[in-house]
């Protein structure tokens, strides 16, 4: 369900007609506040060869969008694999398998949080994990060049070396790829730490950087970082943490320094976030507005960085939406993707240029 913001953000207060999902995976029918925003709310699929779906992520190619999430009996599960869809004629073309955990001796992990990225050069790049848990999973890689039929090999990423955990890699001017990672330890209760890689040569080779811990010597445990571009080569990043709070940490050297952890004033229920840098210059975070459960899904915006605004609600009803992802396009229009109830994969299309924020009370 797609309700707008009215300085109330969980519940459907000021609730516009509902987008039904339970008869349509797509429509234009929408209020008055989202039809000058949303252009179109759709699942990726209707049926599928797997039970259960999470973690999608979004990318825009020459030839338009793809998205891709990990499916199979449930999560964790050594079925699991990631499954790709691409958006053609206005529709999306029926899940494929990219990616397995199966290894040379028969044994089949599952696999997990898959990253779509498209570099300047028309690679698109498959970042993927491997591994029985997030404890002990491993990074994995696999490229397609403009042109090419088949995906390349897959590539184990070197020890040390995870990939985007989560969310999407930011590309700098000079080429360099700067991608949020964290580690999850098996102690109980697990560490979770925040790192970011960085490499010069379209993913050949990484080098990892560490933020520092607190003056006081405290930690957040925080995952899954998502990266904003500031100007000058600032940079932010945004994630998930345990601390019913968003996290965030500050670079003024393009990535390869960072500021301790710390809280911002964004509600977090322990689950993952995603955000971009929009052209114009202002910022998209799509983000549970709760510290507990995974609904509702929201949208804010800030020119900031730091004084966030409502926009938009993408979901209110009960269940969980959550794992967003989101892009903007070559024509300007941001995309969403995210779970729905574990079952499908939503996407949402919105026009940017006609948010109405309002402030977060």
């Amino acid at each position: 369900m797609l309700v707008p913001l009215f300085g109330i953000l969980a519940a459907g207060h000021t609730r516009v007609r509902a987008l039904d999902q339970s008869t349509s995976s797509r429509t234009n029918e929408q209020s008055t506040f989202s039809s000058t925003a949303v252009i179109v709310s759709e699942f990726v699929f209707e049926t599928a060869p797997f039970a259960s779906a999470h973690a999608s992520t979004i990318v825009e190619t020459k030839d338009g969008l793809v998205t891709a999430w990990f499916g199979g009996t449930r999560e964790g599960a050594a079925d699991v694999g990631i499954w790709l869809s691409r958006r053609a004629s206005g529709a999306w073309t029926p899940p494929i398998e990219a990616a397995t955990g199966a290894q040379p001796d028969g044994t089949r992990y599952p696999c997990w949080n898959p990253v779509l990225f498209y570099d300047r050069d028309r690679t698109m790049m498959l970042f993927y994990k491997v591994g029985p848990s997030p404890q002990a999973w491993w990074g994995m890689m696999r490229t397609l060049r403009d042109g090419a039929r088949t995906w390349s090999d897959a590539r184990r990423l070197p020890d040390g070396v995870l990939g985007p955990i989560k969310n999407k890699p930011v590309q700098l001017r000079d080429g360099t790829l700067v991608a949020g990672s964290s580690t999850e330890s098996s102690a109980s209760p697990s560490a979770w730490r925040v790192h970011f890689e960085r490499s010069t040569d379209a993913g050949l080779t990484w080098s990892t950087v560490v933020p520092p811990a607190s003056a006081d010597g405290s930690e957040i445990n925080a995952i899954q970082p998502s990266i904003l571009v500031h100007p000058g080569g600032k940079l932010q990043a945004l994630g998930r943490t345990r601390s019913g709070r968003v996290f965030e940490t500050w670079s003024a050297d393009e990535g390869r320094t960072w500021t301790p952890i710390a809280l911002t004033s964004l509600p977090n229920p322990n689950a993952g976030i995603d955000a971009v840098t929009l052209r114009d210059g202002r910022h998209v975070i799509v983000y549970n507005h709760t510290t507990q459960g995974r609904s509702p899904l929201n949208v804010a915006i800030s020119r900031d960085g730091k004084v966030w605004e409502a926009a938009l609600v993408l979901e209110s009803e009960p269940g969980e939406y959550s794992y967003p992802a989101v892009i903007q396009s070559a024509d300007g229009h941001v995309h969403v993707t995210y779970t729905w109830k574990r079952q499908r994969i939503k996407h949402v299309e919105i026009d940017p240029a006609k948010f109405k924020p309002v402030a977060i009370q």
